[in-house]
């Protein structure tokens, strides 16, 4: 045998453990601190941090040191030792006798329950000069830090992921190459364990590239150690909601879980790798992919299940929580589509609490009028100065929560009448393209959203910031907000090259005319809310979505998941009372009503419902108005109650035949008036909403 004496596997080992080292320059600058007596003062490091996050390999490194240094090292694994006071102190006993004496204990979640003992009994005895760190997913207690003595003589680290700089000398250290780093670090955030784990994949796939993704051996070997046990099915539910959604609320659980969303959320908050944010709570990086992936894996009737639940809540906060919550809202219901690529792409999730959206004071119109004229030119901030006097109301600002400035704002101009059609180009362009298309139907109304004004030197090329969140995340909330009444909205949109495939991913439509102010060239995109109301583009994202998903072929709230939600009729008034008259004819025979137009109107469709079931609840609703018990026998009788002519219902009502006729034509009008009101309001007969 050659090379090396006793010792030389250790040594090989620490040689290559010191090659791979990352990061973490605070903590052992803390360490060294302590080693050398400079903090005086210092005698327990206790650091804490969720699995795989580095804390085994950062002791290692402090032993390495310690001993170095020339201090005898006393190395304590929770994993292995008994959580007992005699089996505690019989392994790290030493410390209180000897010398300067380094005790490193790790894994000391697994003998958490001797905390109160080790801080009040064990450490008490402590010579001079001896240095104890402790390590395990917890953090302290709160008897640490409520006692005085203890606050200066220990100092508490929480270890996070490393940052992009460290992530990346990290899998330099490893020889992982360049081409897949934005990938690795994109699924494990920085995390040191899934780094290790999905650098030495990627080492083995010479042709990896910069869409890697993380294999199924990742994930298993991944997972129990990032989450540890989990109590029960209702929990590990709790934990996929927490990764599915951008942040979780007792609220947002409630609507999966129903009563045991209380524990669920008390027991997520303590976790590790949960951290918490003024919206609710949010799992690390790499333990969201991780779960997800998994999910998708394991389950996937279960996580389309999971999606079509939050989406349908998070849908509805939208339209109901108040204006200052609703950008946020909008975000987070984009969040559940971060997997698409235009979603993905041109939505930021940054900024949380860094801009924020309020409404344009007087006293900040001339700063508006400032920053457009810097972005769009004079000629556009004469316009602005225009709506600026006629709609304020409309102008929301998007403020910098850190310096007070504005950086942004934008406008939604909702017009029932062409007004300023003869000022403003854009807004001359969006009524001749909805006049010449499909005109709007008494009660309905346009939207434009004018101005997309980011905080920007005139020139600057468009980037993903915050600001641009909030732009396209307005424009979503105000459609929904605006409810059925909605018939065209456009988006105007300057910088067209950079913005072209975002808005046509969501299903907006270039117009011909580019309305042109100064020097700028407006590009509109259109969509037609009454023939592809918000809910089907959800829709169809969601079948892209679970379409990568094997063996999901759409979640259970979904339609069929071939060619794409149908384009829904819109029907002006005399069309929709023709196919309401003739829809009652056919009422008798289903398949003739299918080729009816109110088959595919917003009437049916909306509600999930037949044609014929629509018709028939707003027959028997005629009963509950005032007065109406007689239009409803009649048309009731003539429609419902099988009679063959109108002669033969008048006989069967007992009733003359003009009068018969008189009650036929009233109750038909009635019932035209009512499924109007809820094509065009969402009202259903009998005054309810319709959803």
């Amino acid at each position: 045998m050659s090379g090396g004496g006793a010792g030389w596997i250790a040594a090989q080992l620490q040689e290559a453990r010191d090659r791979a080292f990352a990061g973490r320059a605070a903590e052992l600058a803390l360490f060294r601190s302590a080693l050398s007596g400079d903090a005086k003062s210092l005698a327990v490091l206790y650091l804490h941090g969720p699995g795989g996050i580095g804390k085994s390999m950062l002791l290692r490194r402090f032993a390495a040191e310690a001993r170095a240094a020339g201090r005898e090292v006393l190395e304590v694994d929770g994993r292995i030792t008994e959580p007992t006071p005699q089996a505690f102190e019989e392994e790290a006993g030493p410390v209180l006798t000897g010398e300067r004496v380094v005790l490193l204990i790790d894994t000391f979640e697994r003998c958490q329950g001797l905390e109160g003992w080790l801080r009040d009994r064990f450490l008490t005895r402590l010579p001079a000069g001896a240095l104890v760190v402790i390590a395990g997913r917890q953090a302290p207690e709160a008897g640490w830090t409520s006692d005085p003595g203890w606050a200066t003589l220990m100092r508490t680290v929480a270890l996070r992921n490393l940052t992009p700089d460290e992530a990346a000398a990290f899998l330099n250290n490893r020889g992982v190459p360049r081409r897949t780093h934005d990938a690795l670090l994109a699924f494990t955030g920085g995390h040191p364990l899934g780094l290790a784990l999905a650098a030495a994949v990627a080492m083995q796939d010479e042709e990896s590239t910069g869409d890697w993704e993380p294999s199924r051996d990742v994930i298993e070997t991944l997972l129990p150690q990032l989450i540890g046990e989990v109590p029960s099915p209702i929990h590990r539910r709790a934990l996929e909601v927490c990764a599915h959604a951008y942040v979780t609320t007792e609220t947002l659980l409630r609507a999966v879980l129903g009563d045991a969303a209380v524990s669920t959320f008390a027991w997520l908050r303590d976790l590790p790798f949960v951290e918490s944010s003024r919206h609710g709570l949010f799992p690390h990086d790499v333990v969201r992919a991780a779960l997800e992936a998994d999910l998708r894996w394991r389950d996937p009737d279960g996580f389309a299940e999971l999606h079509s639940r939050l989406r349908r809540h998070l849908f509805d906060r939208i339209r109901t929580v108040p204006e200052s919550g609703m950008l946020s809202a909008v975000g987070e219901f984009f969040y559940l589509y971060r997997t698409d690529r235009y979603i993905s792409d041109f939505n930021s999730w940054r900024g949380d609490g860094e801009v924020v959206l309020q409404p344009c004071d007087p006293a900040e119109h001339t700063s508006v009028i400032d920053l457009t004229t810097k972005v769009e030119g004079p000629e556009s901030a004469e316009l602005a100065r225009f709506w600026l006097d006629r709609q304020p109301d409309t102008f929301r600002v998007y403020r910098s929560t850190r310096s007070g400035e504005i950086v942004g704002f934008s406008t939604w101009l909702r017009q029932t009448e062409p007004y300023g059609e003869d000022v403003d180009p854009v807004v001359s362009a969006a009524w001749k393209h909805a006049r010449s298309t499909a005109a709007l139907r008494d009660g309905e109304h346009l939207a434009v959203s004018r101005f997309h004004v980011p905080g920007l030197a005139g020139g600057s090329q468009p980037k993903i910031s915050p600001v641009e969140d909030l732009h396209q995340w307005r424009f979503v909330a105000e459609v929904v907000r605006a409810g059925p009444r909605l018939g065209w909205s456009y988006l105007a949109i300057r910088a067209v090259d950079f913005w072209h495939p975002y808005a046509t991913s969501l299903g907006l439509v270039p117009i011909d005319d580019r309305p042109q102010i100064g020097d700028v060239t407006y590009v509109l995109f259109a969509l037609d809310w009454r023939t592809q109301p918000l809910w089907t583009w959800a829709e169809q994202k969601t079948r892209l979505m679970l379409s990568n998903v094997p063996s999901v072929a759409g979640a259970p709230d979904e339609a069929p998941s071939s060619g794409g939600p149908a384009e829904l009729t819109v029907l002006s008034r005399p069309e929709f009372e023709a196919a309401v008259r003739d829809a009652l004819r056919k009422l008798r025979n289903p398949e003739e009503l299918t080729a009816n137009p109110l088959a595919r109107s917003r009437l049916t469709v909306e509600q999930g419902a037949a044609l014929r079931d629509v018709l028939i609840q707003a027959v028997e609703a005629l009963a509950e108005e005032l007065g109406g018990e007689k239009y409803h026998r009649a048309v009731a009788t003539t429609y419902l109650r099988g009679a063959t002519t109108q002669e033969g219902a008048a006989a069967r009502l007992g009733l003359p035949f003009g009068t018969y006729r008189r009650h036929l034509v009233g109750g038909v009008e009635r019932l035209c008036d009512a499924l109007w009101r809820q094509e065009i309001h969402g009202t259903a007969p009998g005054g309810h909403r319709s959803s």
